[in-house]
């Protein structure tokens, strides 16, 4: 086996993920875009409203700075809650070999749709919207060759 580590995800990794993906998308531009717009109104305009408009001035500053991420953080809960615990996952020139308590199975280099390298993680893509997520925790000071090696696997 030219890889082996045990698949730990948590809600704060898939939160992660979704951060890089919104943030790296025109979506982030104008969420961003909307912050600062919000930041602005309100300033601009605190001493003259009423309290409610005050309240809905906050809420539109909280929208995309703490609401939308506490609710992919929620997801991400969720979604790790069906993730089981204790699986082992494995790279070698035949594939990949996943292993839980009850069952294991193996993916074939020709199946995989990608990879992704993030400044905290990789991503192997099994289908367009799936895959397996490599924190830096789990890969350590191999995250480079193992980025590399899984790269030229997919590439064949």
């Amino acid at each position: 086996m030219k890889y082996k580590f045990n698949y730990q995800t948590t809600a704060f990794d898939i939160w992660q993920l979704s951060m890089y993906g919104i943030y790296g998308s025109m979506v982030g531009v104008c969420n961003i875009i909307f912050t600062v717009a919000m930041l602005l109104l309100t300033a601009k305009f605190w001493g003259y409203v009423n309290s409610f408009m005050r309240m809905l001035l906050i809420i539109g500053i909280c929208l995309f700075t703490v609401i939308q991420p506490a609710v992919v953080y929620m997801r991400g809960k969720r979604q790790v809650a069906a993730i089981p615990h204790d699986m082992e996952i494995g790279f070698d020139d035949n594939g990949i070999h996943v292993k839980t308590e009850k069952q294991s199975s193996d993916l074939k280099w020709n199946t995989i749709k990608g990879v992704s390298k993030k400044p905290s993680m990789i991503v192997i893509f099994s289908t367009d919207k799936h895959g397996f997520i490599l924190t830096n925790r789990v890969l350590g000071k191999q995250k480079e060759a193992f980025h590399d090696y899984v790269f030229s696997k997919i590439q064949k």
